[in-house]
């Protein structure tokens, strides 16, 4: 998996009961993505992705917007270790 960029995001804004989560993870599948999509505590949403480079840049960059009737006013992104163990784009609780 040395080929693959994975990060871990954190975003803050209107982001939880817009459907953020459910077009995240629509996103994500259809870019070919691995990982995860959850709600955290403080009204954010937390986000594992992992994939091909350029790939996981476009996702991020839909991740400064999310779908429309969100309102996202930081995205804080660190990189991570990919994790074999995914073979899809998940809602974790």
């Amino acid at each position: 998996m040395s080929d693959v960029k994975a990060v871990r995001c954190q975003i803050s804004g209107r982001v939880q009961g817009v459907g953020f989560r459910y077009t995240a993870r629509d996103r994500a599948s259809d870019l070919g993505l691995t990982g995860w999509v959850r709600n955290i505590s403080g009204g954010r949403v937390e986000v594992f992705a992992q994939g091909s480079g350029p790939i996981v840049d476009v996702f991020l960059t839909w991740l400064h917007d999310g779908p429309t009737a969100a309102r996202v006013d930081r995205l804080a992104e660190v990189p991570a270790l990919p994790d074999p163990r995914f073979s899809e784009f998940e809602i974790r609780p």
